[in-house]
């Protein structure tokens, strides 16, 4: 791996896990039209879509902008921490199968450019403001997709079987 690719990988991973919990927490957007206002978190988007029949669509819209996502990052977290601390364990290899697999589905930055272009059409009907939640899963996209890059799967897979091999 990169000499310091590793440190880079733990480091993004626990940002953007820290920029998740922001997400999650606080409000993602807020409309107002005609005296009515709507404020929003994610995990609530995800609520009103199962509150309106929408059950499929709820799970989805969870597994591939939370869910999924968190996982890979608390999964890459936890694959740092033992390649930092040159360790192996027997569940690395199926653990590392699992990410890479798993990083595919993740849709962090699929979301967040359907949200920007929403954004842009429900402006012109109602006023629009954005949350600190808004700019938290934003820093998440930008740390999600920096985790991953810095991932070099040739790389890793030799550092892994040279861990192993060191037992």
């Amino acid at each position: 791996m990169r000499e310091d690719g590793v440190l880079k990988l733990q480091s993004y991973a626990v940002a953007g896990l820290v920029c998740l919990a922001i997400g999650c927490v606080f409000p993602f957007l807020s409309f107002e039209s005609s005296g009515l206002e709507s404020i929003m978190t994610l995990p609530q988007t995800v609520r009103q879509l199962y509150d309106q029949g929408r059950p499929d669509l709820a799970f989805l819209v969870a597994a591939f902008i939370i869910v999924i996502p968190s996982a890979v990052m608390v999964l890459l977290l936890a694959l740092s921490t033992c390649m930092l601390r040159q360790r192996f364990y027997d569940w690395m290899v199926p653990v590392t199968r699992l990410v890479f697999h798993m990083q595919n589905w993740a849709m962090v930055e699929v979301f967040f450019i359907g949200v920007l272009v929403s954004l842009v059409k429900i402006g012109h009907m109602a006023t629009v403001v954005i949350g600190i939640s808004f700019w938290g899963y934003g820093a998440f996209a930008l740390c999600f997709i920096a985790s991953v890059s810095n991932l070099d799967r040739m790389q890793y897979w030799n550092e892994l079987e040279r861990l192993k091999n060191a037992r």
